[in-house]
């Protein structure tokens, strides 16, 4: 029995072999068809992982804002709770601050002309900012110093006590911004639109949003303003208008 298996396999070796070679003469003989005119018609498509990533994190961050530094709260309860009932306000803060500059900073960075020399010339550890380090750091530094001069207005105005309110009040509305920029984030890298003409719209929609915040910080009712409408006015152009154009000067202009 085990002579037999040996010879069967000899011969289906012997005969593989035998096929094997007349393949391979035909195919040295023919030369292939069409081989010098080949094209490869796979797409390579454009790598878009860095934005899923900082998306994710900025989702992540929502979540630990929300289950750790709220308690547990619910979405609702989070948009509607009073400045009194509320705690960790300046976390909440910070965290939707963070997130608003990220998910921005990812929205038009693409639309910058040219990071400016200086900038470019720098170099950390041998790394240089990209479009988008330099949009981040940017709008960073933006609010920020917007921030710190906020403080100082209410400082200087004897209404001090009203900041927390006014950051609290603030929270509130670039959580909401937050999320209508990560859809548009979403939609901006993995739909196939039209990119040059949808500069545009954005632009449309934070004049927007603009104005609706104005508006938003003038009839709140928690009054984050000031009660003076002078310096309501104050406040207005030099902490909303002036800043926004300065931004924009130093990233499109």
């Amino acid at each position: 029995m085990t002579s037999f298996f040996i010879s069967v396999c000899k011969d289906s070796l012997f005969n593989l072999f035998i096929l094997y070679k007349i393949i391979y003469n035909f195919a040295k003989n023919i030369p292939l068809l069409l081989s010098q005119n080949f094209i490869n018609h796979v797409r390579i498509p454009e790598n878009n992982d860095w934005v899923i990533f900082i998306l994710i994190g900025c989702i992540f961050l929502f979540i630990f804002m929300m289950n750790i530094i709220e308690r547990d709260a619910n979405l609702k309860d989070f948009l509607l709770q009073k400045y009194f009932d509320a705690s960790n306000n300046l976390p909440s803060w910070i965290i939707t601050s963070c997130v608003t500059a990220l998910t921005l900073s990812v929205l038009a960075s693409q639309y910058i002309p040219v990071i400016p020399k200086f900038v470019a010339d720098l170099q950390i550890l041998g790394y240089q900012l990209n479009k988008f380090g330099f949009t981040f750091i940017t709008i960073i530094l933006f609010y920020a110093t917007k921030s710190i001069l906020g403080f100082l207005f209410y400082q200087s105005i004897g209404d001090g006590k009203k900041w927390s309110v006014f950051y609290f009040t603030a929270t509130k509305f670039y959580f909401v911004l937050s999320f209508l920029l990560i859809i548009l984030c979403v939609t901006h890298y993995y739909f196939p639109i039209d990119r040059n003409k949808s500069f545009l719209y954005y632009l449309y929609f934070f004049c927007f949003v603009f104005i609706f915040k104005v508006f938003f910080y003038l009839f709140h009712r928690n009054n984050v303003l000031p009660e003076k409408w002078y310096y309501k006015f104050l406040y207005i152009c030099t902490l909303q208008i002036a800043p926004i154009l300065l931004l924009w000067k130093v990233l499109f202009l």
